[in-house]
């Protein structure tokens, strides 16, 4: 059955929302609505704002407007199939979408974990090397990192989608979350999954350690930077042109070790499926009112972009 490379089950079943009581469905519902609604509209208006600010024309919003895209893309891979699912009364996803499902979410959550780097990366020339900022983040560079990036992201993902396509699924399909996730899959299989393990031991591992050993080193030295300044005020000029930064990946590496480091004795459905919700929902929604909460330019760009909306509605 394995030398066919052709799986018996033709589709699984997401069951994440359907575990839940009626009324608790109808509640995550519009909670999933509600939230990718302001996710993609928050998102867009960040890229909307950067592109359209000439001011912001500069490294560290080149590297925002990029994660805004990554996190419209990232949501926008399995939410809407959720609210569809919820609608139909059907959760069902058939074997090919799940494989796309996992490669558009191992493309998006790479992409996240290395902007965060390279923004990390960003913020300690800034400090560090704040004489040398325009000679070192040149725009040719930038363009490199991201492309880079979008690059190594997307082979990792086809690598873990081709070893996916390779598995026989004899009996179960019952996945119990509300998207594809390749952990589950994995336990579903009636195939050897040895050598998909070594992959995500070493591949996917090194792609995520990687650059979170990168954001680590760079607050570091940023740290020791900002402990040189001798005023108060300078040191808080200096952290704050990094606090957002910081707070988001907190939020992300937070949700991802509840996620994927805690003992599986310590799991359950619900718990997964919360932490689930806050990589793969939450942190996308929240970043926008991060990054703009707490910069002056982002919001004033932010403002002239929705002035000019409301203007221009009121003129048609």
């Amino acid at each position: 059955m394995g030398g066919t490379n052709q799986s018996v089950v033709s589709e699984f079943l997401l069951l994440g929302l359907s575990r839940q009581p009626q009324q608790h469905q109808q509640l995550l519902f519009l909670l999933f609505l509600i939230m990718y609604l302001v996710t993609v509209l928050g998102n867009l208006l960040i890229i909307l704002a950067i592109g359209t600010d000439s001011h912001l024309h500069t490294p560290m919003y080149f590297f925002l407007s990029n994660l805004s895209f990554v996190d419209v893309c990232f949501s926008s891979t399995s939410v809407p199939k959720v609210l569809a699912n919820h609608i139909l009364r059907n959760q069902a996803i058939s074997f090919s979408g799940c494989l796309m499902q996992i490669y558009f979410l191992c493309v998006f959550a790479v992409m996240d974990n290395f902007l965060l780097a390279v923004m990390a990366y960003d913020r300690f020339v800034a400090i560090c090397h704040p004489l040398h900022y325009t000679t070192k983040m040149t725009h040719q560079l930038c363009v490199l990192l991201v492309v880079g990036s979008w690059v190594l992201s997307s082979l990792n993902a086809l690598l873990h989608t081709l070893l996916m396509a390779r598995l026989s699924f004899c009996a179960d399909n019952i996945i119990p979350q509300y998207f594809c996730e390749v952990t589950p899959l994995l336990k579903l299989s009636c195939s050897d999954t040895h050598l998909n393990e070594l992959m995500i031991l070493f591949v996917a591992g090194l792609l995520m350690i990687a650059p979170f050993v990168c954001i680590l080193v760079s607050y570091v030295l940023i740290a020791c930077a900002v402990l040189r300044v001798s005023s108060i005020s300078g040191r808080w000029k200096a952290f704050s042109t990094c606090s957002s930064h910081l707070a988001v990946v907190c939020l992300f590496y937070g949700t991802i070790i509840s996620l994927y480091f805690n003992p599986s004795s310590s799991h359950s459905a619900g718990s997964d499926m919360a932490a689930a919700m806050m990589y793969t929902v939450v942190t996308p929604m929240l970043n926008p009112f991060i990054y703009s909460l707490r910069n002056r330019d982002l919001k004033g760009a932010l403002m002239k972009v929705l002035t000019m909306k409301f203007l221009s509605s009121r003129r048609c």
